[in-house]
């Protein structure tokens, strides 16, 4: 899952990559000693992760986040880096973990760990209410939406690889006559409410995001079924194998206890803690 934010700036990721990475232990005694686990997360990507009318981050991830920082026994504390940056991997300190609906690619396990699965979520195709497309083999030769350096414009290209243990199988059943890639999935949803086929034929991205979409007004529909199912992990720097058991063990325990099908139905309606 996931959109790349913005391109970033290639000064900002390279001072990214010089930073070294984590001895082992040091992320893990960090928080610990601090009283403090610092989240990187998105503000602009409901129901996952938003400011609310209180100027507060709120979402699944949030709550996610949240839970685990209280089974550590610290605060959270939240800060806001590019999505690129986050992806990068080698943080140097500035930030703790990721809960961002992270898809474990095998791409991004170069530069990160993945210490546990929290949920999976639907990838599904929106159109436009006046749309005639009622099947995803109904979209091939369309413009369609997307958002850029995501799992949803690999699965487009036809060269998404999830090699995360359970991602249930998948088959490439739409080819696109355009990609149409935007920093961000509001962005993409913004054309293509102006009208069918108007900017956009569709748009591709998590279920999630295009529920949220037409709760707040946006006039489209879902095409059913979901093109795959992703996989969705916290993520950490490398380097620190503590840590990483740590969360394993927290994330596992809010598995078997309920805790993350209860928030996934709080945010969701669904619950999207096992692969379908």
């Amino acid at each position: 899952m996931k959109k790349i934010i913005s391109l970033g700036i290639a000064a900002a990721i390279a001072a990214a990559l010089s930073v070294p990475s984590a001895m082992a232990g040091e992320t893990l005694d960090r928080v610990m000693s601090n009283k403090k686990l610092v989240l990187s997360s998105d503000p602009e990507y409901p129901p996952q992760s938003f400011l609310n009318n209180d100027n507060q981050m709120d979402g699944f991830d949030i709550d996610v986040a949240k839970e685990i920082a209280k089974r550590l026994g610290v605060e959270l504390e939240i800060i806001t880096p590019a999505w690129d940056i986050i992806t990068a991997g080698n943080w140097g300190g500035r930030w703790d973990i990721s809960v961002g609906s992270m898809t474990p690619t095998k791409a991004r396990a170069e530069k990160l760990d993945f210490p546990a699965i929290y949920y999976y979520t639907p990838a599904n195709f929106a159109v436009h209410n006046d749309s005639s497309a009622t099947k995803m083999e109904d979209l091939d030769g369309k413009v369609i939406g997307s958002c850029g350096g995501c799992t949803y414009e690999a699965y487009l290209k036809k060269n998404l690889v999830i090699d995360a243990v359970g991602t249930p199988k998948f088959d490439y059943k739409v080819t696109p006559g355009e990609i149409k890639t935007y920093d961000t999935d509001t962005t993409a949803f913004d054309d293509l409410r102006i009208g069918d086929g108007a900017r956009l034929d569709a748009v591709f991205s998590a279920l999630p995001t295009i529920k949220e979409a037409i709760k707040n007004g946006y006039p489209l529909k879902v095409i059913e079924p979901a093109a795959f199912y992703e996989p969705l992990s916290v993520a950490v720097d490398k380097g620190d194998p503590e840590f990483s058991a740590k969360v394993a063990e927290i994330v596992k325990a809010m598995h078997e206890d309920g805790t993350l099908s209860e928030l996934s139905m709080k945010w969701y309606d669904a619950d999207l803690t096992k692969a379908q």
